[in-house]
Parts: structure tokens; C-alpha cells; sequence
């Protein structure tokens, strides 16, 4: 009866060997996670064959296409310089194309004056020359500022000297010194002038003030 339950003590624990033996192998095999994401990586850096043939291909053609645009660009340069000469020379002659006709009359003017005493001939050669100032003038949009009897303002006038006046009110312009030219809204040249400060102190001379 002993050996019988020797025999009930041991046949358990052979079943459980036999249990974990079969647990064992029906167990699935675990998937090597880390070896496939390895090889993955691999996988994606080792370059395709004939990837650097294509890498060193674009590179070369990005190449050309700089110093293509290099030259381009410098072209365009030159055009672009050429172009501004080109409107500066043709804006001097535009300019200056209207007074090659007040030239003349000015070299008329003189050649009249060196052979004439006549003092009438001479004012009208004058009177012909700034009229023809006046057409250049026109002809390039330039105008000249009004003086006579306006008030000092200081954005077109220049104040030359003021001066008192019994018949020119304070703060208007007496007479014109040179004058104030400018072309559509832009001034070229202030007017210099003479203003009025009013009548005299009594008691004290008139005086003016210039430069």
C-alpha cells in the first residue's frame, strides 16, 4: 500500500511536466519585432542601383541651368545700361533741342549790336529771344512762378531782402531779383524776391536788408 502511494505522488507531477511540454509547443514563435524594423532601415538607406548615376545627372543639369541664368542675367545687365544711356541722351537732346533755335537768336542778337547803335533794333532782338525762351520752356512743361504783387510764400519764394514800403502791403512781394521756375508740381528754382515790411516807422529812415 505504500508503493501505491508513492506511485499517486508521482503521477501528478509527470502530468505537469508533460502539460508544460505541450503548452511549449503549441506556443506560437514570438516575431522578431527588432530584426524586421532593422532590416527595414537598411533596406531604406542602401540606395536604389543607379541612384547616384541620377543624383550626379540632376546635379549637373542645375549646373547648366545656373550659368545659363548667370548669363542671362548679365545680358539683361548690359541691355538694361545701355537702355539708360540710351533715354539719358535722348532726354539731353530732347531738352536741349528747343534752345538751339534761342542760340541763334542770341548769336543774331550780338552781331546786330556789334554793327548797330540802334538801340530799338537791339531791344526787339531781345523781346524775340525771350519769346523763344518762353517756347522752350512750354515745349518741356516748364512754368514760371508768378512775383508781381503776390504774397511771400515761402515753398516757391526765396526772400532775397525785405524792404519797407508805403504802397506794398506786409508780407507781399516788392520786386523780383531772379527768377523761380518748376515743372508740373516740382520746383526747380525758388523765385529770390524782395518783400515788403510794411510802411516805415516813423521817425526812422527806410531800410532794406539783402545779401
Amino acid at each position: 500500500m505504500k508503493h501505491n502511494k508513492e506511485n499517486e505522488q508521482q503521477e501528478p507531477a509527470a502530468d505537469a511536466e508533460q502539460l508544460s511540454g505541450e503548452a511549449l509547443e503549441e506556443r506560437p514563435a514570438e516575431p522578431a519585432e527588432n530584426s524586421s524594423a532593422e532590416a527595414e532601415k537598411a533596406a531604406e538607406q542602401t540606395p536604389e542601383p543607379g541612384t547616384e548615376e541620377k543624383l550626379a545627372a540632376e546635379i549637373q543639369e542645375l549646373k547648366e541651368k545656373l550659368i545659363y541664368l548667370q548669363a542671362d542675367y548679365q545680358n539683361y545687365r548690359k541691355r538694361v545700361i545701355k537702355e539708360l544711356a540710351d533715354a539719358r541722351a535722348y532726354g539731353t537732346e530732347s531738352a536741349l533741342n528747343p534752345f538751339l533755335t534761342v542760340f541763334d537768336f542770341l548769336g543774331m542778337a550780338r552781331t546786330a549790336a556789334r554793327k548797330s547803335d540802334n538801340i530799338e533794333s537791339i531791344r526787339q532782338g531781345l523781346e524775340m529771344i525771350i519769346n523763344e525762351f518762353q517756347k522752350a520752356f512750354d515745349e518741356l512743361g516748364v512754368k514760371k512762378i508768378e512775383t508781381d504783387g503776390t504774397e511771400f510764400n515761402p515753398s516757391l519764394h526765396e526772400a532775397a531782402a525785405r524792404e519797407n514800403s508805403e504802397t506794398v502791403p506786409e508780407g507781399k512781394i516788392i520786386r523780383e531779383w531772379s527768377g523761380g521756375f518748376r515743372i508740373g508740381d516740382r520746383l526747380l528754382r525758388p523765385a529770390r524776391v524782395v518783400v515788403s515790411a510794411g510802411p516805415a516807422p516813423a521817425g526812422s529812415e527806410e531800410t532794406g536788408k539783402g545779401e
